[in-house]
């Protein structure tokens, strides 16, 4: 009985399961791509005349990435 009753659950709540991980999914993305592009203005920010703004650019879109890929 019980087995039934959660096959049951898995089923009606499948659709919304599906819907919450592809908002998820596509944040990740998103973060993703955005601290990829931080990290690119960073590097280039780092190699001109205005290091001290690249430096943390660049570690902001690194953490950024990592936390979207982990």
């Amino acid at each position: 009985m019980t087995l039934m009753i959660g096959t049951i659950w898995q089923v009606l709540t499948m659709p919304f399961r599906i819907v919450f991980w592809t908002f998820a999914a596509a944040g990740r993305l998103v973060g993703l791509v955005f601290g990829f592009a931080l990290m690119v203005c960073g590097a280039a920010l780092w190699s001109g005349p205005l290091y001290p703004i690249g430096i943390p650019l660049f570690v902001v879109g690194l953490l950024l990435t990592l936390r979207n890929v982990g």
